[in-house]
């Protein structure tokens, strides 16, 4: 009996081992594919930089930039943590094997970073949909003020030439009744038909669309 203890304490301890390092394992895939992930988020922010050739409502566009500064200074902050990080191990001798307790370590701040980086991708999504909801928005806006100064440009080409409503411009006769002539172009890279004078102009986006008198 006295001789069987210390086995079967030794066998508990190695299938306590192999189920953390299994689980060590799989932190590892997870934070790995958030990573990807994060990369993934990363690139559509860039994206989104076209965004800025776009007006957005000035507030909105503070708060975003104030966002940004934010993020960037906290992964500046972790940068530079992991680097101080590295030069301490550096100057430390070589370790000894990790033992289950410092295993169970590893696994517990690998289990923190992966909750860092899911609450950072979660952040980067939301700023990523809001950043989406407000280009359409203005893309909207944009359109609908473009058509605006079509519609006016005709009605000032009909009243100086006595066209009657159903009288159809071309641009080229409007444009010296447009600001800089110079026809407006959709944001979202659809076209615009002048329409008739008695008929509002209209883009071949839905939702871009005039009320009619």
């Amino acid at each position: 009996m006295k001789t069987a203890l210390p086995w079967c304490v030794a066998v508990a301890l190695l299938v306590g081992l192999f189920a953390l390092q299994t689980r060590i394992r799989s932190k590892q895939s997870e934070l790995a594919r958030l990573r990807q992930e994060n990369e993934q988020v990363t690139a559509l922010r860039a994206e989104n930089e076209v965004l800025k050739k776009i007006p957005v409502q000035e507030e909105e566009l503070v708060r975003l930039r104030k966002e940004n500064e934010e993020l960037h200074r906290l992964r500046n902050e972790v940068h530079q943590l992991r680097a101080e990080k590295q030069q301490t191990a550096a100057s430390k001798p070589a370790a000894q094997p990790p033992t289950a307790p410092a295993r169970a370590d590893a696994a517990a701040q690998q289990q923190q970073q992966l909750q860092q980086l899911l609450a950072e991708n979660e952040r980067l999504r939301a700023e990523n949909q809001l950043a989406q909801a407000t280009r359409v928005e203005n893309q909207v806006n944009v359109c609908i003020n473009n058509l605006r100064q079509i519609d006016s440009a005709k009605q000032q080409w009909a009243l100086e030439n006595k066209k009657s409503v159903d009288a159809i411009p071309t641009a080229q006769e409007i444009l010296p009744y447009l600001k800089d002539q110079i026809f407006p172009v959709c944001p979202s890279g659809r076209a615009y038909a002048i329409n008739a004078v008695g008929l509002v102009p209209t883009c071949s986006i839905p939702g871009h669309a005039l009320a009619q008198p």
